[in-house]
């Protein structure tokens, strides 16, 4: 076996598909060379020298800063320079790569420089979310891993980009995207191991809930769209989507079509469940629908957000329960956050709870139509079921019990209309990470007025309300999906001196 793996000189190109190709070149022949020297050296084949292999980088210099589309958000630089990043896995950023290279290309007519860079690729992210590492090396081999194999770099994966607090070294070039190669490639890894499931699965729209109950109605939903018929108008709506996806990458194709563009697969029998399971509702275009129980908690939110951040979602929206403070409300009552009283203590190191969280318009206009079009009320007769205000995140499932004066002062003073543990932290990290977010919750129980959430009460609104809330919610997708991801990325997202990439 040679010392190293094929050489590449840097390359510059005036196409995006090009650039692509050339991508996926490197990093195909970078990442192939890795697997082949690992398995090698599994076998027994003790190496003489280090084994090496490093990332493609997309560069780009300008000496303008002007763009030929101002309504987008993204697609250019703040101003000339040179720019730069790690690129991973172009088998599951295609389109996105795609995109973010047209983009470049048409608001700077600048080529575009292809290359390997001097970022090492881990052995561990080379060999990829399937494969375990360790189960069938001797202790001799794992002891001599770290001097033979790249081992992942903890300096390389931090959000300072995300945080807007990167400050470039003088001489060097500018970011041009929020995560680099090593930092997704943690994020992957991290996703397979608390959802059970393959980043390649995840779709643009991702529905985030705190209860089983959501879970269950969605696989017997897209069981059901997956399902053979021969009503022409059922079929037609169940094209709309090619598979469907579920802990232990379970694949179950759409019986409807002809070619869902994969087979299905039993997947791996799970001995048990994911600490946050994940299905996935699967378009060809990666523009369907993930759902995520998230369990209960702000750590969880932040947790898997972080994660899920790398993909770059169109949208998420947390569909969930929460506390009704008010008085005027009722179990069952909808609530659409339009702001987040942030006391989940997991982001103020990245995120201060100063720092206010905007309300979307087009998520929020989505939302409210579409609970008219579910319930059947319109205009004024909607307050009858939802209410628009702030909603509390804290980080304290038993904050009932707190003295009332310290518990209810402020909530008061912040006008919240409901309280929960998560909301606030997916709304948070989503304004962090620039990925369009909304919160639609349901109350199911009042603590504030003596209606606790117990278990029968719990069972009787869970079986009246589930279905009717995640119908709003899968509706609220497919509006946002119309609207397309160069309208959801709104500027609101963006900081001052923002990267070029969505």
């Amino acid at each position: 076996m040679s010392k190293g793996p094929r050489s590449f000189k840097p390359r510059k190109f005036n196409d995006a598909q090009s650039a692509f190709a050339a991508i996926c070149e490197i990093y195909d022949a970078n990442v192939t060379w890795l697997r082949e020297s690992f398995f090698a050296f599994a076998d027994g084949h003790m190496p003489k020298h280090r084994i090496s292999a490093c990332y493609p980088y997309i560069r780009v210099t300008t000496e303008t800063a002007t763009r030929a589309d101002t309504r987008l958000s993204y697609g250019f630089v703040p101003r000339p320079g040179s720019y730069s990043t790690t690129i991973t896995r172009p088998d599951i950023f295609d389109h996105y790569l795609m995109e973010q290279l047209r983009l470049l290309f048409l608001n700077h007519h600048e080529p575009i420089e292809i290359g390997v860079s001097d970022t090492p690729i881990p052995i561990h992210f080379a060999l990829g979310e399937d494969f375990h590492l360790e189960r069938d090396l001797s202790a001799e081999q794992i002891n001599a891993m770290s001097n033979l194999f790249d081992q992942p770099n903890l300096d390389l994966m931090d959000d300072e980009v995300a945080n807007g607090t990167h400050e470039t070294k003088p001489g060097h070039d500018a970011p041009l995207a929020l995560f680099n190669a090593p930092r997704i490639d943690l994020s992957i890894m991290r996703l397979r191991h608390y959802t059970g499931t393959n980043a390649r699965h995840f779709q643009n729209y991702v529905i985030y809930t705190n209860y089983q109950f959501y879970i269950d109605q969605f696989v017997r939903i897209c069981r059901d769209i997956m399902a053979p018929t021969d009503n022409p108008e059922l079929r037609a709506e169940r094209l709309e989507y090619s598979s469907f996806v579920e802990p232990g990458n379970r694949i179950t194709t759409n019986k409807n079509m002809a070619d869902p563009g994969e087979s299905d697969d039993p997947g791996l029998p799970l001995t048990r469940m994911p600490q946050m399971p994940a299905y996935h509702l699967k378009r060809k275009d990666g523009s369907g629908i993930t759902m995520i129980n998230i369990g209960v908690g702000p750590s969880n939110a932040k947790t898997i957000t972080d994660h899920v951040a790398v993909l770059r979602p169109h949208a998420w929206l947390m569909l969930g329960h929460c506390a009704g403070l008010r008085n005027s409300q009722s179990l069952g009552d909808y609530v659409l956050a339009h702001g987040y009283l942030r006391e989940d203590n997991v982001l103020y190191r990245d995120l201060h709870p100063s720092i206010p969280i905007p309300a979307l318009s087009e998520i929020q206009i989505s939302l409210e139509r579409a609970v008219e079009h579910v319930t059947g009320l319109q205009g004024y007769d909607l307050k009858k079921i939802m209410r628009t205000g702030t909603v509390a995140t804290v980080d304290d499932r038993n904050w009932e019990l707190r003295p009332t004066l310290r518990q209810n002062l402020r909530l008061s003073q912040s006008r919240a209309i409901a309280l929960d543990m998560e909301s606030g932290t997916i709304a948070a990290n989503g304004f962090r990470f620039r990925v369009p977010y909304g919160t639609l919750l349901c109350v199911s129980d009042r603590p504030l007025h003596g209606q606790l959430k117990l278990p029968g009460m719990a069972d009787k609104f869970y079986r009246d309300r589930v279905d009717q809330h995640l119908q709003i919610g899968l509706l609220a997708m497919a509006m946002l999906r119309e609207y397309g991801p160069e309208r959801l990325h709104s500027r609101k997202l963006r900081s001052f001196n923002e990267v070029a990439f969505q």
